[in-house]
């Protein structure tokens, strides 16, 4: 039997129909290698915050983004069928937490879509993708 290629794989999810395909691609890439883990990973956006309004109580913004990640984990959960997923909700410049959890779980391979809530941010690939490409301690699949 030959060793499987990827042990550890993380999916980046903003909750949104855009990363789906990505999800998909990182379930199906794992589900070909038993006893891989995947690690499904949403970062608040702690960056948003400075540019909301002051009418809205922080409180409530948190709630409204640990819900959303709970019901991306929660699809994750339910498409991953026999693969192990772990999840993680984090704090902070998105790309940044990203390879630093890749980083301190010896991630094998990040999938990420090219674009989320946002939109295209750059002519080609998102901004987030294009800084995890680039700082990332491991392979990297980009899913459009």
């Amino acid at each position: 039997m030959t060793e499987p290629l990827f042990h550890r794989i993380l999916i980046a999810t903003d909750g949104s129909e855009k990363n789906r395909a990505a999800l998909e691609e990182a379930i199906r890439v794992g589900s070909q290698s038993p006893g891989t883990t995947l690690y499904a990973v949403y970062v608040i956006d702690t960056g948003t915050f400075s540019t909301m309004s002051a009418d809205i109580p922080l409180g409530d913004t948190y709630s409204v983004f640990r819900a959303e990640a709970e019901q991306a984990f929660a699809r994750i959960r339910s498409l991953a069928g026999n693969t192990r997923v772990e999840t993680t909700l984090l704090e902070g410049r998105p790309a940044t937490e990203i390879v630093k959890f890749a980083t301190k779980k010896k991630i094998d391979l990040i999938v990420i879509g090219t674009q989320g809530k946002r939109g295209l941010e750059r002519l080609l690939l998102g901004s987030v993708a294009e800084e995890i490409i680039r700082s990332a301690p491991c392979r990297v699949l980009v899913v459009k």
